[in-house]
């Protein structure tokens, strides 16, 4: 599995990911992903086939919904609880480092897995 960070996130989150040996970019460090919506950011991370890491919940779930509904699989979504890893606090970006390396030591494989998963 290979991760997109979205820009809510600091790019440190992917750094950090990549220093652990996975495949991971960061909205925000790209410059050409920066300025898009959330449907074409999507088909952005599809067309590089990377699981979108988000919180922003309402939005993402129904992009991935019409892909599900056109049959179209797709690299997954990574959800994130706000409440549980509140941006701005000191330890979050440690917190989700850990979580999203663990779960993409328990994903294998890069191919279209259409998997929502919850951090």
């Amino acid at each position: 599995m290979r991760l997109l960070i979205d820009e809510m996130y600091p790019p440190a989150i992917a750094e950090q990911l990549r220093r652990r040996g996975h495949d991971v970019e960061a909205v925000t460090a790209r410059a050409e992903l920066r300025s898009l919506s959330d449907p074409e950011l999507f088909r952005a991370a599809q067309d590089q086939r990377r699981a979108v890491v988000t919180e922003n919940v309402a939005d993402f779930i129904s992009i991935v919904g019409g892909y599900d509904h056109r049959g179209q699989a797709h690299h997954g979504l990574v959800l994130v609880d706000p409440a549980k890893y509140r941006r701005g606090h000191r330890r979050t970006i440690g917190r989700m480092v850990t979580a999203l390396d663990r779960l993409l030591r328990e994903t294998g494989g890069e191919g279209p897995t259409s998997v929502r998963h919850w951090l």
